[in-house]
């Protein structure tokens, strides 16, 4: 298993080097110890390593928050702040930079090892869920049926392109809205109320689908008819946590229905 690569950015090079004797006695590789942002970043072009141990008060053009802030933006490396200093400007101005924690001077190699451990784990963890949030929007995107997904009060989450076109709302307008003010369906007969079917699944912790007499009234008025299932998001311990809704224009289909009923009665 290969050691992780941990860059150490420090100019007072009595810590520095205490920094790069403890990263190595705690089984990690150091491939520089560098004493300016400038550095760093350029270090960091060609090595591109696992952590970054970032001082807040460098010398030169860029401090350690305006190079943590162009590792984030960059290369997506999780910096650790080494710091003598809590002054709130200073730990204000870091967190827009979004660092895994502060390490205070003097440091421990126990608290070093353990921060350092918890930032790469975090970082791989917040990684894989950014590819399977990626790959779940894709997914859906493509979907040949249009998809919406609520939270556990009702309120839309997402919207594919085809349920964006079916309702005529932009998912931008309509994100945080209830589902029934963008998902507004009735029954084709008159005078039977239809509840939809989000609000009712939320209520009974069941979905019921909808596949016979109902109608989608986008927001300019056009009565669509639809096939409607869906299915509750719940976690491990079976709390809802929000639903998703699938619904496809059956429009052809009832033309095709009743075609096939003419020709039968002939």
């Amino acid at each position: 298993m290969s050691k992780k690569q941990i860059l150490v950015v420090e100019d007072e090079s009595i810590i520095a080097e205490d920094l790069r004797e403890s990263l190595i006695s705690l089984g990690y590789a150091v491939p520089s110890v560098e004493s300016s942002g400038e550095k760093a970043i350029k270090k960091i072009e060609e090595s591109r390593p696992d952590l970054v141990l970032m001082d807040i008060v460098l010398k030169g053009q860029k401090d350690g928050i305006e190079t943590a802030k162009e590792v984030h933006d960059r290369f997506d490396i999780p910096v650790l702040y080494i710091t003598s200093y809590s002054d709130e400007q200073i730990l204000e101005r870091a967190k827009i930079t979004e660092p895994y924690c502060y390490i205070i001077k003097p440091f421990r190699e126990r608290e070093l090892r353990i921060n350092i451990e918890i930032a790469i784990y975090k970082h791989q963890m917040e990684k894989k869920l950014k590819e399977s949030e990626y790959w779940l929007a894709s997914t859906i995107k493509n979907l040949g049926e249009a998809v919406i997904s609520t939270d556990k009060d009702g309120l839309i989450k997402t919207m594919n392109p085809l349920a964006e076109a079916m309702t005529a709302w932009k998912f931008d307008d309509a994100f945080g809205k209830p589902i029934s003010t963008v998902f507004n369906i009735i029954s084709e007969k008159p005078g039977i109320k239809v509840e939809n079917p989000v609000t009712r699944a939320i209520r009974e912790g069941m979905f019921y689908g909808l596949a016979e007499h109902t109608e989608l009234v986008s927001k300019e008025g056009m009565r669509i008819p639809v096939d409607i299932i869906g299915s509750l998001i719940k976690d491990d311990l079976g709390n809802i946590l929000g639903t998703v809704l699938i619904f496809e224009d059956i429009i052809e289909r009832k033309r095709m229905g009743e075609r096939l009923n003419c020709k039968n009665n002939e």
